[in-house]
């Protein structure tokens, strides 16, 4: 049976572990040459919560939540490795996605290596919990410069060699916080929000050449999830989730490898007319998104302008019909 993917060069940023590792993997297996990515060789630190409120999990905790961080982490060169071992055909390459010469850098190496670019799957992402009363500045730049600023980069300095030869796929990693309507760290929803606007405005600009460009909002048993599970442990939990938000077990998430299967299908030709799309992958459940759209209107037909009495009599009948907000505690789940 033919490989999906053969002849094919990808960059996965982020596939150091969790599911860029799985994607980046499963490129390999399909027989594209892979440019492995993440930001250096040094392990990352648990980002979610502080280091005072993780000193404050229970040692049995962190005992099990240290096992997990060992067991799933890793690095473009153990990627890399692997597939190779398996193999395939890959490149790892160290690069801060979030600084501009870095990500030129790093898709440079993947022309000088393999020749050409087809893929770029940006999976890399930072984290960081907090209200909006409680965000650092620091904290706020560090996750939106890689969502969406690395993705862009990345795309970026990819798309013109794309254009050239009239063919490229292009996935960006969001997530459900997009939406932001369960997870209370503003800096978080907004990085995720921003991936979706610029894989909608890249699909339209792109189309023409036959590049694709879609976003897909997954879960699986990664890091990421571990950090979440962790922080969902603190006694007071309030300030970081909605009320009634339940973590879910990394022990029974599915494995990153479920989601990697219709990642690569959108990288394939069967895909050419799917693009600007945003899915939602949960082991073998693949959800799409719908599109925004204006639900009601009301409009005045008249030069002048709306009075205060006709907005309190139109607005509520016409406009709000069947409304209820996002921050009501009834609505967030």
């Amino acid at each position: 049976m033919a490989k999906l993917l053969q002849g094919k060069v990808a960059i996965v940023t982020g596939s150091g572990q969790g599911i860029g590792r799985a994607l980046a993997l499963k490129f390999g297996a399909e027989g594209a040459c892979v440019v492995t990515n993440n930001r250096s060789n040094k392990r990352s630190s648990n980002k979610q919560i502080s280091d005072e409120q993780y000193a404050s999990l229970p040692e049995e905790k962190r005992a099990k939540l240290d096992a997990m961080y060992d067991e799933l982490t890793g690095n473009a060169e153990t990627t890399a490795a692997k597939i190779i071992e398996e193999g395939g055909t890959a490149s790892p390459f160290y690069a801060d996605i979030g600084k501009f010469d870095e990500a030129r850098a790093l898709v440079e190496h993947a022309v000088k290596t393999f020749g050409r670019i087809d893929i770029v799957a940006n999976v890399a992402g930072a984290f960081g919990f907090g209200s909006v009363c409680d965000i650092t500045e620091e904290v706020w730049d560090r996750v939106n410069t890689v969502k969406p600023k690395g993705y862009f980069n990345v795309i970026h300095f990819a798309a013109p060699y794309m254009m050239e030869q009239k063919w490229g796929r292009i996935i960006n990693c969001t997530s459900r916080a997009f939406m932001g309507d369960w997870i209370l760290h503003p800096e978080y929803c907004a990085a995720n929000a921003g991936v979706v606007g610029l894989t909608r405005a890249v699909a339209i600009e792109l189309f023409p050449y036959n590049i694709t460009c879609n976003a897909f909002d997954p879960f699986a048993g990664t890091r990421a999830s571990v950090d979440l599970e962790a922080a969902a442990s603190l006694e007071d939990n309030s300030r970081l989730f909605a009320k009634g938000f339940v973590a879910p077990s990394v022990a029974n998430s599915p494995p990153p490898e479920a989601i990697a299967p219709f990642l690569t299908w959108l990288c394939t030709d069967s895909a050419s007319r799917i693009s600007g799309s945003i899915f939602s992958v949960t082991g073998n459940s693949i959800g799409l998104y719908s599109d925004p759209g204006i639900k009601h209107s009301v409009v005045k037909f008249s030069p002048e302008f709306w009075t205060n009495d006709e907005l309190e009599r139109q607005i509520p009948r016409a406009l709000l019909q069947g409304y209820s907000s996002i921050a009501d505690p009834k609505k967030v789940h």
